[in-house]
Formats: structure tokens, sequence, C-alpha cells
């Protein structure tokens, strides 16, 4: 396999350095990214030791590696070694007592949030949620969201993914094309939702919309009855056409990890099924060296599209230097002042 079409496959390993199995694994598959969760996470040299270790395996410089950082309870730098950030959901909350006030808030924290990723050698936090939060979303959202009115959800998502381009970290919204109608949890159930298409394009699909030109988004692992009433969005061709056509996002398009008990069928079969519906990037996050295996060997490589589309967001990127800490303490004072915990 050539070395510029990567596996459309970001995969996961258990520990905080890899073993020699682990990279001969890499060095033999080149997925294209590296996913990692709290369990990998110790110390600044070691995620740059790991991040370097994965890179050298699959032999690109650029060879992403990701994590969720979205701020709050969604956030796998904090043990200690890094600020810790507010969720989304209290950005929404200044932003409705004093939207300008609330929009320079959430830039300067993600300003430092995407510069402190830079630093690791992290190139995204997977943020920001754009799913509504209303009456009745699982708390599987909650707090990750900025709020139900799709319009400030929209403009504060744009602040978000304006700000992490600027310090060059990729933003990916999420979850195309919106969870904000689960009742459950996609971790454990799969959610069923009965909306029809015209219900949802100026409320769920929104925000998604009007921030079509993101570089990168997650789908959703839900089954929109109206459009697919027998596949979850994450493996739909339907779906996947929708976003495409009708939501006019043309970003490049990652699964969210494909070992949620939303979806059936065996690990593998997912990640077919997950590029057989055209997306560009299988996620599958959890599971040991075995299991990563059996992903690869399921995974095809990228397709010129893709590769075309990667390019695209990455050409996006800047540099900007800042303070992490000052812009953090910065935020800290204004919520402080304004009343918020």
């Amino acid at each position: 396999m050539s070395a510029t079409a990567p596996l459309a496959l970001f995969v996961g390993m258990p520990g905080h350095e890899l073993s020699s199995s682990e990279q001969s694994f890499f060095r033999e598959t080149n997925p294209f990214g590296l996913f990692l969760f709290k369990r990998n996470l110790d110390s600044p040299d070691q995620i740059r030791r790991m991040v370097d270790q994965f890179r050298t395996a699959v032999s690109r410089d650029d060879a992403p590696v990701y994590i969720d950082q979205e701020g709050g309870r969604v956030q796998r730098l904090d043990n200690g070694n890094w600020p810790l950030f507010r969720d989304l959901g209290s950005f929404g909350a200044l932003a409705r007592k004093d939207l300008e006030l609330g929009k320079y808030a959430l830039r300067q924290s993600t300003l430092a949030m995407g510069a402190m990723m830079r630093e690791l050698g992290l190139g995204s936090g997977t943020t920001p949620v754009v799913d509504l939060a209303r009456t009745g979303t699982h708390n599987v959202i909650g707090s990750r969201s900025f709020g139900d009115d799709p319009a400030l959800v929209a403009e504060l998502g744009r602040v978000v993914l304006d700000a992490m381009l600027e310090v060059g970290s990729m933003p990916i919204m999420k979850h195309i094309p919106g969870y904000g109608r689960v009742s459950v949890d996609p971790h454990f159930d799969c959610p069923v939702v009965d909306a029809t298409i015209d219900e949802m394009t100026d409320t769920d699909f929104g925000p998604f919309i009007a921030l079509k030109d993101s570089p990168w988004a997650m789908v959703a692992h839900l089954i929109f009855t109206r459009i697919d009433a027998e596949r979850p969005a994450s493996v739909s061709p339907v779906v996947h056409d929708l976003i495409r056509d009708q939501l006019g996002f043309d970003g490049v398009i990652v699964t969210d990890c494909l070992t949620m008990e939303a979806l059936s069928g065996s690990w593998p079969e997912r990640v077919r099924a997950a590029l057989d519906a055209g997306y560009d990037l299988a996620l599958h996050s959890q599971g040991d060296l075995a299991a990563s295996e059996a992903a690869a060997k399921a995974a095809g490589p990228m397709t010129t599209h893709s590769l075309d589309r990667v390019a695209r967001a990455q050409a996006r990127l800047g540099n900007r230097q800042v303070d992490v800490r000052a812009l953090h303490a910065e935020v800290e004072q204004i919520f402080r002042e304004n009343g918020f915990a």
C-alpha cells in the first residue's frame, strides 16, 4: 500500500507507550490516525513521545493524533498537568446573559485549549459540539451543548471553529446531523428519531448547515426513521448523501467510535459498513492490538476524494502562539465577575 494512501481508519491503543508489536502493526498497516483517551495521557513528555512513536511508525510527520477535549466532563487532559476548561454549556449560559462577552470568553478559552493541544502534538480535541440540548435530550449531550437555540449554537460554534483553526488545532463539529432529539445514550442503546426532514432542517440540522464550511465533522449513531429506518446514520449511505447533498457539507467526515452499542454486527463489520456508506474515515478507538488488527483488515485505503478533503482541511490551519495559562485565567475571571462559580 502506498504511503500516500493510508487506511481509512483511526485506531486506539491501551497504554502510555507503543509496544514493539504495536509499532510493527502501524508500520505494516498505516492507519490514518491514532485516537487517544485518558488511559493514554499522563505527562507532556510522555504524550509527545507517544505521538512521535506513532508518526515514526507510519512514516508521516503530520499523521493525526486526536483526543476528545471539549471542556467540562469531556476533557481527557485533566490529571492536574493542565488547566481545566469549562464546558460549552457554560459559555452558552454566559452568552445568553451577554452575547459579546460570551463569545469573547469562548474565543479566549478555545485559543488556550487549542494551543495547549498543539504544544503536545495533539492535532484535535474533536470539538465543537453543535447538537442542540432541548427539553428531553439525553444527558449524553446536556452541558456539552451550547443550548437549544439553533442560531446561538451556530454563532458560538463559529467562534470555536475559527479560534481552533487560528492556533493550528483541527476543529471537528459533532455529531452531524444531530443528537438533539435522542432520549437514550448511544454508548449503550440505539437512539431512534421519528421527526421529518422538514422538522429538523431549521432546528437540529440548522447549526450544521450554518457551519457547513467546517473542515471536519463527526457523524452520529442514531436512526432517523424518516431518512433510513433500517440503518444508523454512521453506516447509512442515505444519511451520508443527505449530509453531502442537503446539508451541503463537503469536509472530512469521521464516524463516532464504532464500538458503541448503538450499532450491531462485529466491530470489523461496522468499520466496513461505515466506509461502504461513503464516510471518509472510520473511528475504532476502543480496543487492544488484536481489535485494531481486525479493524485494519476491514478497512481499505482512503479514496482520492477523502485525501483531497484532508489536504484542504490541513491547509486552513494557522500557527498563532498564545499564553495558555494567561488566557485561561482571564476566562475564569470573566465567569467569576459575572456570578458563575
